[in-house]
């Protein structure tokens, strides 16, 4: 007998809420049941049974599934709501929470409810560093000695930036980490393992928003390997659709390189040779990072169906924003951050 398709419901009906949209309705073990938002227009635009009240939304859709989709401030009450009205599974958008403190706190929540909460970071999902991913884990370029990504959208100059598409951005006080390099220092996890020290140095450029737009973080990884998270978003790379990417990014062993481009190919070269071979093609999907938030969502409903382990269980991605507080807190000091090792 087939599984009643799963009932997902969505909060948040904004610029980038499209994506998760889309990508649900493609899924046929999925029956999306309701949209909300404060503006009850954009709720409805979605095509679904709109609402401007969450607890009104979840008591006439009743989801096992609720996918949050709102800028940081918004997602602690969102929590709470969906485990007071008995929703056994959250998935919750990054930046996770507005701080460290608070996404514990929700964390600690969800669990003493028996409630899955998972956090919606997609970057790792990109095809491109699964390629990657796959490619060092082969030992294609040996020993990973050096890795770096250069973060380049090209979207923030000017008074007007941000503005056409996540205004709140010139508000956040904490923004190219908090917001943007989350994904970088996850992947990078993903990619070379937990790393015990950073360094940051960062600024901000544009005097029209209130967080940093650019800097450099150093994140030191087992093996005696570095990673460099070089970002400004002043400044643009060679791609058709700047957004595709973000950025262009170098992978360096013992025995070769990985480049990924601007238009999400992956090339590998040998170590001493100068030929380039094409280990993964430029993507031809224009949704946002190659199609990774489907690749995402079609990682959780794999999961909540029992084929494989979700990888970004929100107990899991606390890591991610103790890294990020360390790289804010070596920013104000000057000095390397040590990271203490889990369950120390």
């Amino acid at each position: 007998m087939p599984r009643p398709p799963i009932r997902i419901a969505c909060v948040g009906a904004g610029y980038f809420s499209r994506f998760h949209y889309e990508s649900w309705a493609r899924m046929p073990e999925v029956a999306l049941v309701g949209a909300c938002d404060h503006d009850l227009a954009k709720a409805h635009a979605t095509g679904l049974p709109g609402f401007v009240e969450l607890a009104e939304m979840l008591e006439q859709t009743v989801p096992d599934v609720l996918d949050i989709i709102l800028p940081p401030a918004g997602h602690s009450e969102a929590i709470r709501t969906a485990i007071s009205a008995g929703v056994g599974t959250i998935i919750c958008q990054k930046p996770f929470c507005s701080s460290l403190d608070e996404a514990e706190a929700m964390v600690a929540l969800a669990q003493h409810a028996g409630v899955t909460l998972i956090v919606h970071e997609n970057f790792r999902f990109q095809p491109w560093y699964r390629a990657i991913k796959s490619a060092i884990r082969d030992g294609l370029i040996g020993q990973v000695q050096q890795a770096t990504f250069r973060l380049r959208p090209g979207d923030g100059q000017g008074p007007d930036a941000y503005l056409d598409r996540q205004p709140y951005f010139q508000k956040m006080e904490r923004f190219l980490v908090h917001e943007t390099a989350v994904h970088l220092i996850d992947t990078f996890r993903f990619l070379l393992g937990d790393p015990v020290s950073v360094y940051a140095d960062l600024r901000r450029l544009n005097p029209a928003i209130a967080g940093e737009d650019a800097g450099l973080i150093i994140l030191e990884h087992p093996g005696n390997t570095r990673a460099v998270i070089d970002g400004n978003r002043h400044l643009d790379h060679d791609a058709r659709n700047l957004r595709c990417t973000m950025g262009e990014g170098l992978f360096e062993g013992t025995e070769g390189t990985l480049s990924l481009r601007g238009d999400g190919s992956v090339w590998h070269r040998a170590f001493a040779t100068r030929d380039q071979i094409q280990r993964l093609a430029p993507t031809d999907d224009d949704s946002f990072g190659g199609g990774c938030v489907h690749a995402f969502q079609r990682h959780v409903v794999n999961g909540l169906g029992g084929t494989g382990q979700i990888e970004t269980l929100a107990e899991e991605y606390l890591e991610v924003l103790r890294i990020e507080a360390a790289v804010y807190a070596s920013a104000q000091s000057g000095a390397r951050h040590v990271l203490q090792a889990r369950g120390a």
